[in-house]
């Protein structure tokens, strides 16, 4: 693997009780020669640092360490360069499914990480293609976990037609429809009934949300497939991208969804397992 000699530095906005573990860090850091790249709103925990944009860190950094929860992860995973810098996730949130790393374990897996002995997980992202029936041009995001088309509060059902590679797939009246990566599985799509996938395989699932036919169930998709749904009817309908950016869709707006080029790289904790995870996290398989 490369050398490193370049860190940038993340974290949640408005943390200060992770300041201290941030500045043991930079010190850590510092005695390994390293240079660190972080915003300015770090620039006052330390003056070894080098202040400069979210974009110019994700683009200069040869690995990103970041102090936050999953939402803090989604958040730059939307930065243009990121796509190539691995990601050491810290959890200072409250679930933390995709930021796995303990604060406890980050002083020896960074020790790990400097010196080239760590491992990496690719996760798949998703390029969302809105093609408004207002508008000429189509607006593009990307995703890590899902895509949801999701109903208003006081909305009443809406009607959703989906195709994969432009063959019919089914005419959903429902809540809304979530399209995630493996990633994303354990969100909102498990919540609404998904299945769980394992995060390295490629592959896409379509869940819907309180189906009125209750025979519409999920379905898992080779990641290479081309997902297309239209809305038929509904009001006050919203398109979302990792509960993070989200636009408003009218009657005969369609969107795209397929596999992006671009990859999310999450430095992966040696202390504990994916299934390992599962368990902490979800509880899963507990009595």
């Amino acid at each position: 693997m490369p050398a490193m000699r370049k860190i940038g530095i993340f974290s949640k906005k408005n943390s200060p009780e992770v300041n201290e573990i941030i500045l043991r860090t930079i010190k850590q850091l510092k005695n390994a020669g390293m240079e660190i790249l972080a915003e300015k709103e770090l620039a006052a925990a330390s003056t070894e640092l080098i202040v400069t944009t979210r974009e110019k860190i994700a683009q200069q950094a040869d690995l990103v360490i970041l102090f936050g929860g999953d939402g803090t992860l989604l958040s730059i995973t939307r930065l243009s360069h990121i796509n190539n810098t691995p990601i050491l996730a810290v959890n200072i949130g409250s679930l933390g499914f995709l930021t796995e790393i303990r604060l406890d374990e980050i002083k020896n897996i960074i020790d790990q990480t400097l010196i080239g002995n760590y491992g990496i997980e690719k996760r798949m992202m998703l390029d969302i293609f809105h093609n408004s029936s207002t508008r000429g041009k189509p607006q593009t995001f990307c995703a890590l976990n899902d895509v949801v088309l999701n109903k208003g509060a006081l909305a009443r059902i809406i009607d959703l037609d989906t195709f994969v590679d432009n063959m019919f797939l089914n005419a959903y009246k429902a809540d809304g429809l979530i399209i995630s990566t493996p990633t994303g599985s354990t969100g909102y799509s498990l919540s609404a009934g998904g299945p769980i996938i394992y995060p390295s395989l490629d592959l896409m699932a379509i869940t819907p949300i309180c189906p009125h036919t209750l025979t519409n169930r999920p379905i898992i998709l080779d990641a290479q497939k081309v997902i297309r749904v239209k809305l038929i009817s509904g009001k006050d309908v919203y398109l979302t991208m990792d509960g993070q950016v989200g636009v408003q869709m009218n009657v005969n707006d369609e969107i795209r969804v397929q596999k992006s080029n671009k990859q999310i790289l999450l430095v992966k904790s040696p202390f504990r397992s994916y299934f390992e995870v599962l368990k902490e996290k979800l509880k899963w398989g507990e009595r």
